[in-house]
């Protein structure tokens, strides 16, 4: 792969080539795909949506939208540390097509900010919970009628796949989505393969799927656009990463493992001492220690080493990509940049008690448990009236039903497939409360 290709600043649709020399330094193309982002409905809807703890009462816990939002920031700072260091190593990147530092970690922050934006309510469980109605649930009966990798496309119901469906899928008179640069939208992939096969090999990118067939043609052409190597071909389609996806991907790590930790400090769900321990272990190389004494409270405490540790695995991650940045163009990196960190003990003792601690907390738990009925619930009615729909069955109650969806997911002339998925994607839509809401509404429990 090479970087000149893999930083297209090209647009579905496009009938010229878009040069990074020519363009307009007050308005460049890849901080135009953050804002398109920003101001996009699916990316509004994450402020009511889970990152840890569904449904909190509380104001200082992530939803998935603070969660973006800081991920993005930390994303800007790795793309633009590490696109000083590609420019200082390929200097004809800029010399010749003009391309900045800035233009790095404007692609990472836009691909950052939008990486959970197709995933549905009530955390990892809405996964979950929406590929176990297919799997064992009431929408097992479907199975016959699917080709296997539709039927692995819901069963195995992917944020990932979810989300590069809402930034680049057409609508009905809007070609391509969000229209991002091919550039932000290969550097979004984390999964670069479709649903089949699953877990193929240990590579990273082999772990999940990004597409769904109703975007399989869509991918490809991104992906042969920017060189992707293919690694697969024939019957199953799959590529090898984008290189910036590893940044994105690292922006990601370093701010789940660090912020929700914090969250379960806030939330006393792991005690101050125990948690100071563990971060200072992090940053003992660069903490000031006099400086850390002098503080007085809590907060401040855990603002300054939330800052210190975030800065220490930013360096980190860049100096590994850098020195893989061979096998990363080739094709042939196959974890992530902190599985090979140096702090990877340490950030692996944090995630623990973040596990056993935060996710595994009653409180997540029960919450998650009622996310399961409440999806199911909703996929049920839904999918049923618009089944009979299809088929020329409908009752007045389905018809009713049908009409309290948004107009993009009433449509039944589209194949079965195509129904389940997009009712699949509407619920992934769907704010936490929004969820409830609903569920609420067709139990006749509100009117």
């Amino acid at each position: 792969m090479n970087w000149e290709q893999l930083l297209s600043l090209r647009r579905n649709g496009d009938t010229n080539k878009r040069l990074r020399n020519e363009q307009d330094e007050t308005r460049l193309g890849f901080e135009v795909d953050y804002d398109r982002i920003i101001f996009s409905s699916a990316f509004r809807s994450l402020q009511d949506k889970t990152q840890v703890i569904p449904l909190s009462k509380t104001d200082f816990v992530h939803t998935r939208l603070t969660h973006s939002l800081e991920v993005s920031v930390v994303g800007r700072s790795l793309g633009r540390l590490a696109g000083k260091k590609i420019l200082e190593k390929h200097p004809y990147l800029q010399e010749v097509h003009g391309f900045k530092f800035n233009d790095f970690g404007a692609i990472v922050a836009a691909a950052a900010l939008a990486h959970d934006i197709g995933n549905p309510p009530f955390g990892h469980s809405g996964e979950k919970s929406i590929g176990e109605y297919f799997r064992t649930g009431s929408g097992k009966k479907y199975k016959e009628q699917l080709t296997d990798k539709q039927y692995q496309d819901i069963i195995d119901f992917e944020g990932n796949a979810n989300g590069f469906k809402l930034l680049a899928q057409d609508r009905e008179g809007v070609l391509g989505g969000l229209r991002l640069s091919y550039a932000t939208l290969g550097a979004f992939m984390k999964y670069p393969k479709e649903s089949l096969p699953k877990k193929p090999t240990k590579h990273i990118s082999d772990k999940k799927f990004g597409f769904f067939q109703t975007e399989k043609q869509t991918f490809e052409d991104i992906a042969n656009n920017l060189g992707l190597i293919q690694t697969r071909k024939g019957a199953s389609v799959s590529y090898a990463r984008h290189p910036l996806t590893f940044l994105v991907e690292a922006a990601d790590d370093i701010c789940y493992t660090i912020i929700d930790f914090e969250d379960g400090i806030n939330l006393g769900l792991i005690s101050e001492d125990f948690a100071l321990e563990y971060l200072i272990k992090l940053v003992k190389d660069s903490i000031n220690t006099k400086k850390y004494r002098s503080l007085a409270y809590k907060e401040d405490r855990l603002s300054y080493l939330r800052a210190l540790a975030i800065n220490t695995l930013i360096q980190d991650a860049v100096s590994i990509f850098m020195e893989n940045e061979e096998q990363i163009l080739s094709g042939n990196f196959e974890v992530s940049l902190l599985d090979k960190s140096k702090y990877d003990a340490q950030i692996r003792d944090i995630i623990g008690i973040s596990v056993e601690r935060v996710y595994r907390a009653q409180e997540v738990v029960e919450k998650e448990i009622a996310g399961y009925k409440i999806i199911s619930n909703i996929l049920d009615v839904y999918i049923d009236a618009l089944v009979q729909k299809k088929n020329d069955s409908a009752s007045n109650y389905h018809k009713l039903i049908v009409q309290t969806l948004p107009e993009p997911y009433q449509h039944t002339h589209i194949s079965l497939y195509e129904i389940l998925l997009n009712t699949c994607c509407y619920v992934a839509s769907l704010s936490d409360s929004s969820a409830v809401h609903i569920h609420n509404k067709i139990q006749g429990r509100q009117l």
